[in-house]
């Protein structure tokens, strides 16, 4: 893989499809539809993956891709591949809370190594760049030209006093059970894939999923968190969370900044 168009052409797509969802987003209305498993889709959603389905097909015709939206897709088996979720947190997308992003990323031999996440709402874009650091991109977002860039990194946690994320739309009570068995000292709510990229600048030290996800749902957010030296793994056994899997199925994870005591189930 050529990790220099890699990274341009993913962060391209992902502000492409920003914009898109963000021209929907801030319409007078738009349609909610349920899919087969009585997840909510928009327009939003499927013009975001037309464009970065797309996108990604010209560039790289010879990787494979697996797409939320395209359910054709979710059949193959495969250990490298192109993953997009065009639109994760639509839930908070329909509340218009804002807490949404643009996830694409490549999986190599099981593990997500680079990716970008960009939450049009909030203005925050992140990506991994050409050597597999994390960054965050800050100013205009040019589609073309690369704007300041800084390095992120996780914390070094106190684990008397962690600062937790957890989900804001999926927050149960085996997640707050979960938590409880921490010193925490500031616990936060966050959508979607954002909640990754918070671990990866430092602003919370653990994210704990009680919850079904899919792989598209967390492989960028993985790879930016990875690039800021932070980890994910499962939540039962402590292993890391791989990717491939059948039907592209995440079991319960735990997402961390190293030097988190993790706790057992």
């Amino acid at each position: 893989m050529d990790y220099e168009k890699l990274t341009q052409v993913i962060r391209r797509l992902a502000l492409q499809a920003g914009d898109k969802i963000m021209e929907i987003y801030d319409s007078a209305d738009f349609d909610v539809r349920a899919k087969s498993d009585d997840s909510p889709v928009t327009a939003a959603d499927e013009a975001a993956d037309a464009i970065i389905s797309t996108g990604l097909r010209q560039a790289f015709p010879d990787v494979a891709l697996v797409t939320e939206e395209q359910a054709a897709s979710h059949a193959q088996t495969v250990e490298t591949f192109l993953i997009v979720d065009p639109l994760d947190g639509t839930k908070e997308f329909i509340k218009r809370r804002g807490d949404f992003t643009v996830n694409i990323a490549y999986v190599l031999e099981g593990r997500p190594v680079r990716g970008v996440v960009y939450a049009p709402a909030r203005g925050r874009l992140f990506f991994t760049d050409a050597t597999g650091q994390a960054v965050e991109e800050t100013g205009v977002f040019d589609k073309n030209i690369l704007g300041p860039v800084a390095p992120i990194a996780v914390s070094k946690p106190d684990n008397a006093a962690l600062l937790v994320v957890a989900s804001k739309s999926h927050r149960d009570a085996a997640t707050d059970a979960y938590i409880s068995k921490y010193n925490t000292k500031d616990m936060k709510s966050a959508g979607s894939s954002l909640k990754f990229c918070l671990v990866a600048t430092g602003e919370a030290d653990l994210y704990p999923r009680v919850g079904r996800t899919m792989e598209w749902d967390t492989a960028a957010g993985h790879a930016v968190l990875s690039g800021a030296g932070g980890h994910v793994v499962r939540f039962d056994d402590h292993t890391e969370l791989r990717y491939g899997k059948p039907i592209f199925e995440n079991p319960f994870f735990i997402a961390y900044a190293p030097g988190v005591n993790l706790e057992q189930p």
